[in-house]
């Protein structure tokens, strides 16, 4: 959404497709960094921007058995907002597509998939998808997988991906949040176990780790068993599990999956995001390296775009 959007202010004609009918989904990355925020004061939309719903990080500590870290200070930071803004990104998603939507050369389409890629003497010419009305095809002088780390068009362009692996799986729950809790994101580790919460005004986001492929034993152990894990490791908010998580459909599964393309692109054809380099949940820093791709691209394909389909050379060097 954020290269539609940088391309189509360059005045480039820009289609974005998303498969659903909107942008509304549980425990997605929300973790707008400094650096995000401080691109989106370059571009003029910060004080737009922070007029949303959010909740600020200026710290983050960290419990390891009875002593505690801070694991990161952003007021000390050389940005214009020195904090972590916490935001749905359902919120951000539609935030960038209000302000695409004011450029007559944006076009976006929602409960559009792209299921395959138009292909024609090696170089990628559009994708085929299925909108509200069926099949259709569109032609683009390039195409930009931004679909995620289980990119259907990066599994039909053929580039190579390099699994890193991970040892772990994390389980997103909510907690309440009560008078007199911290306002700082909050982290423990104990016994081999990492527990995260993170202040989200009117709830914990709360991250869980797992051992990887896990969770069918710990549901199969029960949930009793499960709460009295959370309990040991929740600190303050300990009192709250019994009565909170009633059932493991409180409990969301991420999946974590760490890998890279060897190459991002062929002719035609783009990756970004996590479709080109799908990162651990750690740090938040998934959104934010997204957004990064999405300028640096914008930068080196708005002024090639001007003159026509950008040459594989240029889509290399992104």
């Amino acid at each position: 959404m954020m290269l539609g959007f940088l391309l189509a202010r360059a005045g480039i004609d820009v289609t974005v497709l998303e498969k659903h009918r909107d942008f509304l989904r549980d425990f997605r990355g929300d973790t707008v960094h400094p650096s995000t925020l401080q691109i989106m004061h370059e571009l003029g939309l910060l004080e737009k921007f922070l007029r949303l719903p959010h909740t600020k990080i200026v710290k983050g500590t960290i419990e390891i058995g009875e002593r505690h870290f801070t694991i990161g200070d952003f007021s000390r930071l050389p940005t214009v907002c020195k904090f972590i803004a916490l935001m749905p990104q359902w919120d951000f998603l539609n935030f960038l597509a209000e302000e695409a939507k004011r450029f007559p050369n944006f076009h976006m389409r929602m409960q559009t998939r792209a299921d395959d890629l138009l292909i024609e003497d090696g170089i990628v010419r559009g994708v085929a998808a299925t909108g509200p009305e069926g099949p259709l095809s569109i032609k683009a002088g390039l195409t930009v997988a931004a679909d995620g780390r289980t990119s259907t068009l990066r599994d039909r362009s053929g580039l190579a991906v390099d699994d890193l692996g991970a040892p772990f799986d994390v389980l997103w729950l909510r907690l309440p949040v009560l008078p007199g809790d911290p306002a700082d994101l909050v982290g423990k580790i104990k016994d081999g176990q990492l527990f995260v919460m993170i202040h989200r005004t009117d709830y914990w986001q709360c991250a869980y780790l797992i051992p990887k492929g896990g969770l069918e034993t710990i549901k199969a152990e029960g949930l009793a068993k499960f709460c009295d894990r959370l309990k040991q490791i929740a600190g303050f908010a300990a009192g709250r599990i019994d009565e909170t998580i009633t059932d493991f459909d409180q409990v969301k599964l991420l999946t974590v999956t760490v890998n890279r393309l060897r190459e991002w692109a062929r002719p035609g054809f783009l990756c970004i995001g996590d479709a080109a380099h799908a990162m651990s949940p750690i740090g938040g820093v998934g959104i934010n390296l997204a957004i990064q791709d999405a300028v640096a691209a914008a930068n080196l394909l708005g002024p090639a775009l001007q003159e026509g389909p950008p040459d594989f050379a240029t889509l290399k060097a992104v």
